[in-house]
Order: structure tokens, then C-alpha cells, then sequence
């Protein structure tokens, strides 16, 4: 099954082309972050504007990498699917108006997708080898906006174990790298990056570890950031050490307890997903302490960290549900327990 997917959920407009959900075919991501660089931040109406400047094309791009005759592409497409969420409100309509717009045309089943649970299924697309995913596994999605940590069973059914109570870890990253000086846009790869070139953490110990020791599986980062903020007022220690320090401390928790839900739930694998499962320090960490404890980790190629259309198909793949037209709605507050 061939099935053309559209994600619009936040500053990237992206389309893709995925065959039985893990074989991809096409794919193309427009981003307008150069504006969001120059405001430190997305501004959601200037989002939008360029995704409706941009979603045609896209689509248009995509179709032609895989035959320059549309009409050849469109027989080959046995269904639609675009994220409705969550999301910014008027991002998300660009999308799921695209996408309506196509399934009219072209006469095509629309399949709506949760964009959290899509980041997952960024694990079971094939560049190389073909993998093995075994279920029961557990899911961490670890991002700008969320924390989760999710039990999956099998495709289409999953638990909730455990997220943040406040702030995401990627937030986190963000703010502090701020706090640092380093950017005000995105700013947590350059609090990697610098976190690196640290030879020695100074300030090793300064940094809470929040809800490390507690019987359970929820995160808690707002302390940590204004711990952090503290630590950085307080001149002691060079930025090197603190933004190391910082990221020992926000590994220390989520792998620690990542970890710990796999093996309470007998998971022998652990997938990542979310632009944070990016982060050089969080994947080669948390694959060789799982390691350790007889755990495999997954996580996916760089590109497919952050927000693309790939993942939007191989997770409408895996639990296609076609939904009537006047039930395909954007849900800018759908949570990654809730079906899209």
C-alpha cells in the first residue's frame, strides 16, 4: 500500500510517499525557521502564510520524484494521511485542507494521524537493514513540547506510563541554552555542542536530578530550569561545565527512567522519537546503558527526528483507520493518547 502523507503541524511543510509503511519512496520538507530565527521564536501566522505558500509545490515536488506524469503517481496512491494534531491551529488546517482538497480529486481515503504517536513510527521506516520491532516495546517521544513515555502492546494499542508534569525536556534545552547566551532560537543542539567541548564538569552535582527517586515514571523539568538559571546568575562555574552539568542532569532522569519502564513492562526494546532523539549525547547514552540491561534501543536517522511526512505514513500504515471527510478536523490540543 502506497500512501501520500502531508504534515503541517508547526514551521515545516512536508509531504512524503511511503509504501506498506516502512519502504519510502518520496519525501520533501519546506521550513520557514529562517523567520522564526530573526523573531527568536515561531510566529504562528507567519507559520501559516508560508505553508500555504509552500504546501503546493511540496506536494508538487514530491509526485515528481517519483514520475514526472502525475496522473501515473495518483494511480499508484491507495490512500491519504495528514497529522490533525496537535499543533498550531492555523498550521494544521493548511494541511488537513490539502489533504481534503487531494482526497476530492483524486477520490482517496483520508487516514488522520496523531503527530506524537507519528514520531514513534519514524522507528519502523527501513534505511538499510530490515528491523525487527518486538512488542511489547516502550516509546519515549521526547521533544520541544513533550515528554511522554508510552507502553506499546501492539499497533493500535498502546498505555500511557508516564510524561512531565510541566515543562518538556526540549523546552528545557531551549530556555537554558538562552539563559546561556548561546541562541534565542532552538538554541538546545548549541547547548549540546558546547556541552561536548566540555573536558572536566566543574559543576558536577550543582543540578537537581527532579523526581529521579520516585516510584514512577512522570518527569518534572521547571525546576531544573530555574535551578539552572540560578546556577548560570551565579558566575561560578564556566558555561562549559553548566551546560554539561545540565545535560548529565536531564539524561540522568530520562534514561534512568526509560530504562526502568522497559524493564518493568518485560520490553526488550525501547524506541526514541521527537526532535530531541536528535541529540548525539541522548542516543549514544541511552543505547549503551540499556545495553547494559539487555535492552535494545531504536532510534531513527537524524532527518526523521524532526518533523517530516514520513513517519505521518508509516503510522497511518500500521493503524489504518480511514475516518469519514466531515471527521477529518484539526485538534491543535490532541494529546499522545488521543486518537486523531
Amino acid at each position: 500500500m502506497n500512501i501520500l502523507a502531508i504534515e503541517t503541524s508547526c514551521d515545516e511543510t512536508a509531504c512524503a510517499v511511503v509504501s506498506d509503511g516502512v519502504h519510502e519512496l518520496a519525501s520533501v520538507v519546506a521550513s520557514s525557521k529562517e523567520l522564526h530565527e530573526a523573531t527568536g521564536g515561531v510566529v504562528p501566522e507567519i507559520a501559516a502564510r508560508k505553508q500555504i505558500e509552500f504546501v503546493i509545490p511540496v506536494i508538487e515536488q514530491t509526485l515528481k520524484k517519483i514520475s514526472s506524469s502525475v496522473k501515473e503517481v495518483k494511480n499508484s496512491i491507495d490512500a491519504l494521511a495528514v497529522t490533525t494534531g496537535p499543533g498550531l491551529i492555523g498550521s494544521l488546517l493548511v494541511g488537513v485542507e490539502a489533504a481534503k482538497a487531494l482526497s476530492l480529486a483524486w477520490g482517496k481515503p483520508i487516514v488522520p494521524v496523531n503527530h506524537l504517536m507519528g514520531h514513534i513510527y519514524a522507528n519502523f521506516v527501513e534505511r538499510g537493514p530490515k528491523k525487527e520491532i518486538t512488542f511489547p516495546c516502550a516509546a519515549l517521544v521526547i521533544s520541544g513540547g513533550h515528554t511522554d513515555l508510552i507502553l506499546l502492546r501492539s499497533h493500535g494499542n498502546f498505555d500511557y506510563i508516564g510524561g512531565t508534569l510541566d515543562d518538556a525536556a526540549g523546552e528545557t534545552y531551549d530556555k537554558t541554552a538562552r539563559l546561556l547566551g548561546l541562541t534565542k532560537y532552538l538554541g538546545g543542539a548549541e547547548l549540546s555542542k558546547l556541552a561536548a567541548t566540555c573536558e572536566k564538569n566543574l559543576a558536577q552535582g550543582k543540578l537537581p536530578r527532579p523526581m529521579l527517586d520516585q516510584d514512577n515514571f512522570d518527569f518534572s523539568f521547571s525546576g531544573l530550569k530555574t535551578a539552572a538559571k540560578r546556577l548560570i546568575e551565579s558566575n561560578r562555574f564556566p558555561v562549559d561545565s553548566v551546560a554539561r552539568e545540565f545535560e548529565e542532569a536531564v539524561g540522568d532522569v530520562v534514561i534512568t527512567k526509560t530504562i526502568r519502564a522497559a524493564q518493568k513492562f518485560n520490553c526488550k526494546q525501547i524506541l526514541v522519537g521527537g526532535g530531541v532523539s536528535a541529540n548525539q549525547y541522548l542516543r549514544t547514552r541511552i543505547t549503551a546503558e540499556a545495553l547494559e540491561k539487555n535492552v535494545e534501543v531504536l532510534v531513527p536517522p537524524l532527518d526523521l527526528c524532526t518533523d517530516n511526512a514520513v513517519y505521518i505514513a508509516s503510522a497511518a500504515f500500521f493503524n489504518y483507520n480511514p475516518k469519514p471527510f466531515k471527521q477529518i478536523v484539526a485538534n491543535p490540543s490532541l494529546g499522545i493518547m488521543d486518537l486523531a
